[in-house]
């Protein structure tokens, strides 16, 4: 068996993702934010805990990520690698840190390194990214890129619509990948783009796949925990299977607690001094 399968005890890396492709072994990957979730998540066993600015939803109950800071991510990023011995723990660039220029786009990258104590950075963005991307790497930083839906660019798509359906742009989203690849990625997240598409540009590069609604034929997959713990109420987006209900666990038990204190039940002799 290999040392890469997620059942060893050995820490995730990077050029792990190329050996589970390699393997044939699917990697898996969930979002955390805290310390507590990714103790848990970790001592799951996962392949990989994803700091997304998703947390500007999750965390902060913004509309989408674009409002997340640096700073932000670097405060949940640096929380999560403390929380993680086994995955491999990667961080999203947010809005505005590499878009501005190379150089911006390197201070920042190197700037959360140094702060978080993460392990890789993902960035959105393809061929027009493409030379942040290669000296991000060339600093020695390993990146995953994102392609298909890009929360980031929500107002330029006007929505979180299904991507790549016509021709002409599922061309260049292949293209896409291709320099990505070619560029040193050691993955990329392919979100909400057709399953066959997903497929295809999982056998054209080298680097591992990560889909989240792009079907099973990547890589590997990736899901926001609370999406898939069922603690919210009301987003079922086809693409996410909810593994329990946490909403409801947690209510009800937030509800006795609620009721023993009412009622003086809570605390007993059994649990005073």
């Amino acid at each position: 068996m290999s040392e890469y399968l997620s059942t060893s005890k050995k820490k995730v890396t990077a050029p792990a993702f190329f050996k589970m492709k390699q393997a044939g072994e699917k990697i898996a990957m969930l979002t955390a934010y805290d310390y507590t979730t990714a103790s848990i998540i970790d001592a799951a066993g996962v392949d990989c805990i994803l700091i997304g600015d998703s947390a500007s939803n999750v965390m902060a109950g913004n509309e989408n990520t674009i409002p997340i800071s640096v700073e932000q991510m670097i405060y949940h990023a640096r929380a999560v690698a403390r929380a993680a011995s086994h995955a491999l723990i990667l961080c999203d660039m947010p809005f505005g840190s590499y878009q501005i220029s190379r150089e911006e786009g390197v201070r920042n990258a190197i700037k959360i390194m140094k702060e978080s104590g993460v392990d890789a950075l993902k960035l959105e963005g393809g061929i027009e990214i493409i030379e942040t991307v290669k000296a991000i790497i060339d600093a020695g930083i390993p990146v995953c890129g994102h392609l298909g839906l890009t929360p980031q660019s929500v107002h330029k798509f006007g929505g979180y619509g299904l991507r790549a359906k016509e021709e002409a742009e599922a061309e260049k989203l292949i293209a896409d990948a291709e320099a990505l690849d070619k560029a040193g990625c050691f993955a990329i997240v392919l979100e909400k783009i057709p399953t066959v598409l997903a497929a295809k540009i999982t056998e054209k590069v080298n680097c591992a796949t990560i889909g989240i609604g792009a079907g099973n034929g990547t890589d590997g997959q990736v899901l926001v925990y609370s999406d898939m713990l069922g603690m919210n109420r009301g987003f079922r987006p086809k693409f996410l299977r909810q593994y329990a209900d946490l909403y409801t666990v947690m209510t009800d038990a937030v509800g006795c607690y609620i009721n023993d204190v009412k009622t003086v039940s809570f605390p007993n002799e059994s649990e005073s001094y």
